[in-house]
């Protein structure tokens, strides 16, 4: 199996790195299960105290991998992967020790989910963020559930539906991200130092109160938002809006109920 998330650990520290650059960190199934699995072994370590998520290339995470081959019926395969996306959103919210993410390259789509589960973000000059499933025809469903507790409502409604590329600067002040950074090693180390004065019993503890909310949004949402984003995956909007995007050409969008006229 390809080695895709590098895993290491310094000290009190576990690195848990994106490491396929080639498809620009793209959430396959492989990674995930990866990702999955440095997180278990981070949370089995007594000696560690912080996990870092970081990434090699010039993209943090493009969201899904749209090339993996998949059979069966295209909903429940839409479905299957937007559980797959919550579950391991869910795993980061739940895991008992802080997760800083360090971001210093581009954000796109399940990227921004990633981000948003982590309890402190990181990002540096080189990062762009844009959610741009409305341009597509498809919505920010699953990534909602860790984005929406941290931005802002006036950013969030902006964001969602312009689609418009911003800097990291503004990602801190929207709250996406908790600073912009020169330096983004240097600061997550800033970070690290005051972190490592925590014990495992008060930072799990602490952590615990600031993911509650977050926690129960999941067991709330993410069964109907998993459904939801597929029925929006599979429908022939986003199928245009999806081809278009290819063939880089202006989406022929179908107004409901005008005869089929293209708008």
């Amino acid at each position: 199996m390809d080695k895709l998330v590098q895993y290491a650990v310094d000290g009190h520290v576990a690195r848990l790195t994106l490491d396929s650059p080639h498809n620009r960190n793209a959430l396959s199934t492989t990674l995930v299960e990866q990702l999955h699995q440095g997180l278990r072994d981070a949370a089995d370590d007594p000696a560690v105290r912080v996990v870092v998520l970081g990434h090699t290339g010039g993209t943090f995470c493009a969201g899904a991998d749209l090339s993996q081959a998949s059979g069966g019926d295209p909903f429940d395969v839409a479905a299957d992967r937007a559980r797959e996306l919550s579950a391991l959103l869910r795993a980061i919210v739940e895991c008992p020790m802080p997760v800083i993410g360090a971001i210093d390259g581009h954000v796109r789509a399940g990227g921004f989910g990633l981000v948003g589960a982590c309890d402190i973000a990181v990002a540096g000059p080189r990062s762009t963020f844009a959610l741009t499933e409305a341009g597509i025809g498809v919505a920010p469903a699953i990534i909602s559930l860790t984005l929406l507790p941290k931005l802002s409502p006036r950013a969030a409604a902006r964001y969602y539906l312009t689609g418009e590329k911003f800097d990291a600067s503004e990602a801190a002040a929207i709250g996406l991200v908790t600073v912009a950074a020169d330096d983004v090693e240097a600061t997550v180390a800033s970070l690290v130092a005051e972190l490592r004065n925590g014990s495992p019993q008060g930072l799990a503890a602490s952590k615990a109160l600031t993911t509650a909310a977050v926690l129960a949004g999941f067991d709330r949402d993410a069964e109907r938002l998993s459904v939801e984003s597929a029925q929006l995956f599979v429908s022939d909007e986003a199928r245009e809006g999806m081809l278009a995007f290819l063939q880089k050409r202006p989406p022929a969008w179908v107004r409901p109920g005008n005869g089929g006229e293209a708008v």
